[in-house]
């Protein structure tokens, strides 16, 4: 199916998913979740002093990765709407999508600089670098920005969600958690419009699935020094390759979108099924195999 017949049949699901979307949808105000009162005292070149702050490395490698990739924004919204377009309910949800999602690297970032948990002078160069950089997962059409969207939703609000489990600090917990509220509403509306893709189109869709599983990066990649945050995070359990399968891959690829079940697909969707079918269980093995040696060089350190 071409891209402008899948949009337009998707087009009212777009709309009642848009009006799902906003019956759940709760104001809130990310200045009401900052804690002002740790900001006393400081003055502009105040040198950063990580004891002000005490965390452990990996999460606060989180939440500067969280916060960077929030950063890609402008990107994110020129993506989607070069792929959705702008009219009707596709353009209505971007713009609503952009909106709520802005209110992320806010409050991230205001909670951050108050409290001093990370290097602001840092923080700042990194998002320099990160939003000159921009945002270049390859995506060739709807059904693929579809695809590609609702595996990175789940991404961000599991990453968020598990680096506000490890801090120590009610206040923090709270900003993340808020985020990831928002995230898994993002995730359903992409989530269902993929499985309406599915229903429309089982063929492209399975193509789309193939390309975007195998391609799949989080926003983060061009963060510079994203290998070393990418190891601590995976080392605290906050995002690691086991979770990727476990979490996202299994249960909304093979369950959600039930790939391994469908029928009547052309001869290159079986091919792409089986391909992606191969590498999914291919994840699940090295996930496996890098947490078994990630526990027992964690049980020789302990021993040590």
């Amino acid at each position: 199916m071409d891209d402008v017949t899948l949009l337009r049949e998707l087009a009212p699901e777009a709309e009642r998913l848009l009006e799902r979307h906003l019956s759940r949808t709760k104001e809130w105000f990310p200045h009401e979740l900052v804690p002002w009162d740790q900001g006393e005292g400081l003055r502009p070149g105040d040198a950063w002093d990580p004891e002000q702050f005490p965390m452990d490395d990996a999460v606060r490698r989180a939440l500067v990765v969280n916060l960077l990739t929030e950063d890609n924004l402008p990107y994110y919204y020129a993506e989607i709407n070069h792929h959705f377009g702008n009219d009707d309910a596709w353009g209505a949800w971007n713009r609503r999508w952009t909106a709520e999602e802005g209110r992320h690297s806010i409050v991230i970032r205001d909670y951050l600089t108050v409290t001093r948990a990370v290097d602001p002078v840092a923080l700042e160069r990194g998002r320099m670098h990160q939003v000159s950089y921009g945002f270049h997962q390859p995506i060739a059409s709807p059904a693929e920005c579809l695809v590609y969207v609702a595996l990175q939703e789940l991404a961000t609000r599991i990453a968020h969600m598990n680096t506000g489990k490890l801090m120590n600090d009610p206040a923090g917990y709270e900003v993340m958690a808020r985020v990831a509220k928002d995230e898994n509403l993002h995730f359903l509306f992409y989530r269902d419009m993929t499985t309406a893709g599915v229903h429309i189109d089982p063929s492209g869709m399975v193509i789309a699935m193939e390309r975007q599983v195998r391609e799949f990066e989080m926003p983060g990649t061009g963060i510079e020094g994203f290998s070393a945050h990418a190891k601590a995070i995976a080392r605290a359990g906050i995002y690691d390759l086991a979770i990727h399968h476990d979490q996202i891959l299994a249960p909304l690829v093979l369950r959600e979108w039930k790939l391994e079940s469908l029928e009547n697909l052309t001869p290159e969707a079986e091919k792409a099924r089986a391909s992606l079918i191969r590498r999914i269980e291919r994840t699940n093995k090295v996930a496996r195999r890098l947490t078994a040696r990630r526990e027992e060089d964690e049980a020789k350190a302990l021993a040590s």
